[in-house]
């Protein structure tokens, strides 16, 4: 697909006002600036679309996307040319998009865009939208790329009032459970993560492996919750968005919890797969789940 420029219609018009004047008057000089004019517009066509030659554009996704929500998505475009350098390309995703002045011949650089996607579901990107006015700004030139990207958007998680939620804090005595957590006796040690809390480094056995450990502690164990959809007040998608929020907090308060949904029962768990189970859920509500 190309388009011509402000610049190229300009340089267009102007060639042909000057191929008419060399047809009219017979100066030689005249048709030498024509032929000239020509090649560079011949020239710029071949750079343009060797420029766009050989290239691969694939995305990253988040693991948690929830609508209405930006998220970062991360683009790596690789040139795979071996002798030439790319210039001046412009990515489009999602009516989006990013520029990238230059790229090394066999070489990849990575950008990163921030999408908004409304609707929760299964999304999908089969193809992106690459354009570059390399060299001379007088055509933009672009292709689609085809790609396979297909992902999850959550509902986009709203505060809401639901029955009895004052409860999911209370803690059933003080027995402790073997989950980690940040609240009851050291169950082991392991090597640090970025994000641990600096509190919670084991700094004797740090010393002795001379790397950093962090201490897991097991969590008070809290009575498991049932989520119902039926307990929500308000249309579907502010009972799916109550949901959602509900599911995030439980799950960061390490309390067990489950869900209850179009006469479907999930078992109230505490894991990071089961959250991702029960989000699925409540994305695909009303939808097709295949």
């Amino acid at each position: 697909m190309i388009k011509i420029t402000k610049a190229g219609w300009i340089y267009v018009v102007l060639t042909v006002f000057l191929g008419i004047a060399a047809a009219n008057t017979g100066n030689n000089l005249i048709y030498m600036i024509v032929s000239a004019m020509l090649a560079f517009m011949g020239i710029s066509g071949i750079l343009g679309k060797m420029n766009l030659s050989k290239l691969d554009v694939s995305l990253s996704f988040p693991e948690y996307i929830f609508a209405q929500e930006q998220f970062p998505v991360k683009l790596i475009i690789k040139n795979n040319r071996r002798f030439l350098p790319v210039f001046l390309v412009r990515v489009h995703v999602q009516n989006r998009s990013v520029l990238i002045p230059y790229i090394e011949r066999a070489s990849f650089t990575e950008k990163f865009l921030s999408i908004i996607l409304k609707e929760r579901g299964v999304h999908r990107i089969d193809k992106i939208k690459v354009c570059s006015v390399f060299p001379f700004n007088f055509f933009l030139r672009c292709k689609y790329i085809k790609t396979k990207n297909e992902f999850i958007v959550y509902p986009s998680p709203k505060k809401c009032n639901y029955p009895n939620s004052h409860s999911f804090n209370k803690k059933r005595g003080q027995s402790f459970s073997n989950k980690k957590g940040y609240e009851g006796d050291i169950i082991s040690v392991r090597e640090y993560s970025y994000g641990d809390p600096l509190k919670y480094i084991h700094w004797k056995a740090s010393a002795k492996t001379g790397s950093l450990k962090t201490k897991e502690l097991s969590s008070e164990w809290s009575k498991p919750v049932i989520l119902d959809f039926n307990s929500v007040s308000g249309n579907t998608e502010m009972k799916l968005s109550c949901l959602t929020y509900l599911v995030l907090s439980l799950y960061k308060r390490m309390v067990p919890f489950g869900l209850k949904i179009d006469g479907k029962l999930i078992k109230p768990k505490y894991s990071e797969k089961h959250k991702k189970q029960v989000l699925r859920e409540l994305a695909l509500y009303g939808k097709n789940k295949d």
